[in-house]
């Protein structure tokens, strides 16, 4: 069983910033990639950065010069780090981890945490 837990979310006033973080606990053999979805009312989840365990980071045309995700893989924790936030960039934040339990390959995903950015 593996569990990935956020944290982070709120209210901020646009111009403002946020730090998420996410922790991934359970039985893990070893995390490929981590990263961050989000979803806002009546949209699809997106992808908002994703970070491998080498090091490589794809991010989100909308997010690029204003989110940063990092990770500690000795902790199996994963960041994002939000400024300048827009209106627009108000969802619930999913954290997402592509890794190895019990000799199978699994896609996990965390419960959401709320991020609510006012003008």
């Amino acid at each position: 069983q593996v569990q990935l837990v956020e944290s982070g979310g709120g209210l901020v006033q646009a111009g403002g910033f946020l730090r998420l973080s996410c922790v991934a606990s359970g039985s893990i053999f070893s995390i490929n990639v981590m990263g961050w979805y989000r979803q806002a009312p009546g949209k699809e989840r997106e992808l908002v950065a994703a970070i491998t365990s080498g090091g490589s980071i794809n991010y989100a045309d909308s997010v690029k010069g204003r989110f940063t995700i990092s990770r500690d893989n000795a902790k199996n924790t994963v960041y994002l780090q939000m400024n300048s936030l827009k209106p627009e960039d108000t969802a619930v934040y999913y954290c997402n981890a592509d890794l190895w339990s019990g000799g199978n390959y699994y896609r996990n995903w965390g419960q959401g945490t709320q991020v609510t950015v006012s003008s």
